[in-house]
């Protein structure tokens, strides 16, 4: 088995302050880790002619301000905050009730009150609200950088969308820039994936220590959920933990199934984690009390091959089709049940690039190549169609100048690669 203390050794986080606003914050320079990704932003916007973003994605907002505020709930009631940013102002329009969270955050010129523009904020009165957030918003827009400009927008519903695209500005969507200021990462940003990342560890630990059987799916999911809040990461994005009959296929959501003996346990973290760093790594364990058994092995093994053969072609200057050609082949048994990607991007969530199967690159993929910077996951699932159990395996690797450094160290089970 696992050496058990090995999270321990590995997770100390003592010198690490984890608060976004904190200028302190052990080794990291978080000012200046808001400055780069603020820069990388506006960068990617005069690369594109693009005179004003107006974000209202919460994690682009925190990747390009350092502020955060009601993440999840953001994410589904747009427009509610947003943030104004040009090559010199960065206005944050902040939720009602909230305009006092980003005090102290250099990168924000201004704060003022959103206009919530919702069904469920305006009622009947919707389309009028829309139109009001269009007007007010324009008017700030026009006053930055003129009328008719390059205005770059993102997730909005549906009828502020139109309302704005009424005030006759050049529209254009507002992820191509982010997602490429988001995928190179600085010396400063990596001291936060790791941070994360260990505290991560810590939390799969602590959840590898409390399998057994009788426990429920969700009583275990909860033991790394609890121990990623109480390390100050965020939240858990996914619930992708599973058991036995429910490891195949992949994409089974954790629920009150009772974990029984020899059993597999599948879990991929996908959490996003201190400082706002997606920590994002799979592994699979074996419940016991007996030994995992050969067919248990077999698809831990295979698994564990793909992600090491994959591994190893990570370098920079590598395209997305060489990588496409070169990847492991995945056995025709397996095909069916393959992870859809073969390797992705992080940072603050999972993120540009997709790197796809051989056999989905010439109708899903495209071009690019990696890049020194990028922080990049391997991806493996094992299990036949029909199948009764599968594998999830899955590192997170930074690329260097000159190949790649693992970033994910959470160890592999010895019982099922014997």
């Amino acid at each position: 088995m696992t050496d058990l203390d090995w999270h321990t050794e590995r997770s100390d986080l003592t010198d690490l302050t984890v608060l976004d606003r904190d200028p302190g914050a052990g080794e990291i320079d978080l000012a200046q880790v808001r400055a780069y990704r603020l820069g990388r932003v506006r960068a990617e916007m005069a690369a594109r002619g693009i005179a004003a973003c107006l974000l209202s994605d919460a994690v682009n907002i925190r990747y390009a301000t350092g502020t955060r505020n009601m993440q999840v709930f953001t994410a589904r009631n747009q427009p509610s905050r947003y943030l104004l940013l040009t090559d010199s102002q960065a206005i944050l329009y902040e939720f009602t009730g909230c305009m006092h969270l980003a005090d102290g955050i250099e990168t924000i010129t201004e704060v003022r009150p959103a206009i919530t523009a919702s069904f469920v904020a305006a009622g009947a009165g919707i389309g009028d609200r829309e139109r009001l957030w269009a007007r007010a918003t324009a008017a700030d827009i026009r006053a930055l950088v003129g009328d008719g400009a390059k205005v770059g927008i993102e997730r909005l519903n549906a009828g502020a969308a139109l309302a704005l695209s009424a005030e006759e500005f050049q529209l254009v969507d507002a992820q191509e820039p982010v997602e490429r200021a988001r995928a190179i990462k600085s010396a400063e940003e990596m001291k936060c994936v790791r941070a994360s990342l260990r505290a991560t560890e810590m939390a799969v630990g602590q959840l590898r220590e409390k399998i057994r059987p009788g426990l429920t799916e969700n009583q275990l999911w909860s033991v790394m959920h609890q121990a990623v809040i109480a390390q100050n990461g965020d939240y858990c994005e996914t619930r992708l933990l599973n058991s036995g009959e429910r490891t195949n296929p992949w994409f089974q959501e954790c629920g009150p199934r009772v974990i029984e003996a020899n059993e597999l346990i599948a879990l991929d973290t996908d959490v996003v984690g201190c400082f706002g760093y997606y920590s994002d790594f799979s592994r699979t364990f074996h419940a016991g009390p007996d030994k995992p058994s050969d067919r248990q092995r077999d698809l831990y093994k295979t698994a564990h091959e793909q992600v090491h053969h994959n591994l190893g072609l990570m370098k920079p200057g590598l395209s997305f089709g060489d990588y496409a050609e070169k990847a492991w082949d995945i056995p025709e048994r397996f095909f069916a049940n393959r992870y859809y990607l073969s390797a992705h991007g992080v940072g603050m969530t999972g993120e540009y690039p997709y790197l796809y199967h051989r056999a989905d690159f010439p109708e899903a993929g495209y071009d690019g190549v990696l890049e020194p910077g990028m922080t990049i996951c391997v991806e493996s699932y094992i299990g036949e169609d029909g199948g009764n159990e599968g594998v999830k395996l899955e590192q997170q690797v930074l690329i260097t100048e000159t190949g790649s450094e693992l970033l994910s160290l959470f160890p592999f089970e010895d019982d099922l690669l014997a």
